[in-house]
């Protein structure tokens, strides 16, 4: 049974994009690895523009060589992560403000792939949870009660 106030990440609906702070990484991790969801972790300080983005993404969700480094191959591979192996799947993506100061409409468009691919798995039953790093975020999860 988990604390009062804590996210199941065993439990499908609760899947989703969160904004979090980086120094709950760790614990989420845990708790994601504690639920047998597979935890991508990707460092995006720096990331200033999409190629790069898609680069990290790709290194921290191991897709193929062939992954054809645009929006709608991520889509398709966000959809379909089964070479991950996990009842679910958990991204930490630190450093997000990196990205959305640069390039805010690759921002956006990433947090709608990322709300479109929990929507997705949801409609599987599979626990999709993304979590970005960002300092004016404090964590706030949804609570159960």
């Amino acid at each position: 049974m988990s604390a009062e106030g804590a996210l199941d990440l065993t439990q499908a609906n609760d899947g989703g994009v969160y904004f979090v702070d980086a120094a709950d990484f760790d614990a989420l991790a845990a708790a994601a690895k504690e639920g047998n969801l597979y935890v991508c972790r990707a460092d995006l300080a720096g990331c200033l523009d999409k190629g790069e983005l898609l680069r990290r993404l790709a290194t921290a969700l191991k897709l193929p060589a062939g992954f054809g480094q645009n929006w709608d191959a991520l889509v398709d591979s966000l959809r379909d992560l089964g070479w991950l192996h996990g009842v679910g799947h958990a991204l930490l993506l630190d450093h997000a403000n990196d990205l959305r100061q640069a390039a805010g409409k690759d921002f956006d468009t990433l947090l709608a792939i990322l709300h479109e691919s929990a929507s997705f798995a949801i409609g599987q039953n599979r626990p999709f949870f993304a979590f970005l790093s960002l300092p004016e975020h404090p964590i706030a999860l949804p609570t159960h009660g």
